[in-house]
C-alpha cells in the first residue's frame, strides 16, 4: 500500500462526509459539515485526506496552531477517522502522517481521538501504532458514560437517591420536560449556569441555532419546565450511530431542590434508548479551576454515578518532530 496525504479541498466535501458517516470511529465532530458552523477566518485548518489509489481510507481534521498540529480545533473530538483496519493499515497511516509533518516543517501533534465507546467495532490498532512510533500521552481526563440496556427497566440501575427523585416527580409531576427547539429560553440558563463557575459558554446562541441548522438530526435540546417556566435543559449530541453527547446539562439554581436534572437524565436515557444508541456521554468530569488540568471533581463524578455512569478515558497523543 502506498499511502498519499494530501490537505483537504472543498471538492472532497461530500467524500468527506459520506466517509465520516460510514467509518468506524468517525463523529459528528470530524465531519465537513460540521465545521461548517465556524466563522470563516477563525482557524487555520489543515484537514488532511489519505488516499490510497485515489480512495479515501483515512481521514483528519485538525488545524495547524503556529507549528503544532492540533486535531481537534473547534469541536470535541477529532484524530484518524477509519475503517475497521489491520495493524499493519495503522501503522502505515501513522507512518504518512509522521511524514507530512516532517516534510511540511510541523513540530509536533496533539491527537484527541474519541473514547472506544464512539467506535463500531472496538479496535485500538490506531492507539498501539501511535505509541509504538513514538507518540505519547499528553494528558488523559476522565469522561463519564451511560451504558444503555435495551432490555428491562433501565431506571433500576441508576443509584436509589436519582430512582426516589425521578418517581417522586412521576407522582406528583411537579416538573415537565420537553423536546423542543426554545434555545432562546435555554441560553439564559446555559448562560446564568456557566457564570456561576466563572466560564462562558463553548457556543454562542447564535452558533447552537446554526448548528441546528446544518445538522439538524443531530441536536435534541430537552428543556425542564416548573410550570410554564424554563427552569434546567440538556442539549444531546447524536455523534453517531453509538454515542449520545450531553454537550450542555444547565439548570437555574435557584431550583435545584426540585431536582431538574435527574428529572431530564430520565428522559434523555429513554429517547437515547429509543433512538437506539449504546450509551450516553456525560462529559468530562475535571476540576476546572485546578492547577493540574487533570485533577478530577470528585462531587462531579458522585454526582454522575447516580446515573449508572462509568469513568471513561479522554486521552491525547502528543509527539514531538522536530
Amino acid at each position: 500500500m502506498a499511502i498519499q496525504v494530501v490537505p483537504y479541498t472543498d471538492d472532497l466535501k461530500e467524500r468527506w462526509d459520506t466517509f465520516v458517516l460510514n467509518s468506524n470511529n468517525g463523529t459528528m465532530f470530524h465531519l465537513q459539515k460540521f465545521f461548517d458552523y465556524h466563522p470563516k477566518g477563525r482557524f487555520k485548518w489543515n484537514h488532511l485526506v489519505f488516499l490510497d489509489k485515489k480512495e479515501i481510507i483515512a481521514v483528519l481534521p485538525g488545524a495547524a496552531m503556529g507549528s503544532t498540529f492540533e486535531s481537534p480545533i473547534g469541536a470535541s473530538y477529532g484524530s484518524v477517522v477509519t475503517n475497521v483496519i489491520g495493524f499493519a493499515t495503522a501503522l502505515e497511516l501513522v507512518d504518512a502522517f509522521s511524514e507530512y509533518c516532517r516534510d511540511h516543517s510541523i513540530e509536533r501533534a496533539l491527537l484527541t481521538p474519541p473514547p472506544f465507546i464512539y467506535q463500531k467495532v472496538i479496535s485500538q490498532n490506531l492507539d498501539f501504532a501511535l505509541a509504538y512510533r513514538g507518540f505519547s500521552y499528553d494528558k488523559h481526563y476522565i469522561s463519564h458514560s451511560i451504558p444503555l440496556a435495551t432490555k428491562g427497566d433501565f431506571l433500576a440501575s441508576f443509584q436509589s437517591t436519582a430512582r426516589r427523585y425521578i418517581h417522586k416527580n412521576l407522582r406528583e409531576k411537579t416538573l415537565t420536560v420537553e423536546m423542543n427547539d426554545d434555545y432562546e429560553a435555554f441560553y439564559p440558563i446555559l448562560i446564568k449556569n456557566k457564570a456561576r463557575h466563572g466560564v462562558k459558554p463553548t457556543h454562542t446562541l447564535d452558533e447552537l441555532l446554526q448548528l441546528k441548522k446544518l445538522l439538524p438530526e443531530n441536536l435534541q435540546l430537552f428543556l425542564v419546565y416548573k410550570g410554564s417556566k424554563p427552569i434546567a435543559g440538556s442539549l444531546m449530541f447524536a455523534c453517531n450511530q453509538q454515542v449520545a453527547l450531553c454537550f450542555y446539562n444547565m439548570l437555574l439554581y435557584e431550583y435545584e431542590q426540585y431536582n431538574p436534572i435527574h428529572i431530564v437524565m430520565h428522559e434523555v436515557a429513554k429517547w437515547a434508548i429509543e433512538r437506539g444508541f449504546s450509551w450516553i456521554d456525560i462529559g468530562v468530569s475535571q476540576d476546572t479551576k485546578a492547577e493540574n488540568p487533570m485533577t478530577p471533581s470528585m462531587n462531579l463524578i458522585l454526582f454522575k454515578e447516580r446515573f449508572n455512569s462509568h469513568g471513561i478515558l479522554r486521552s491525547t497523543f502528543y509527539k514531538r518532530f522536530i
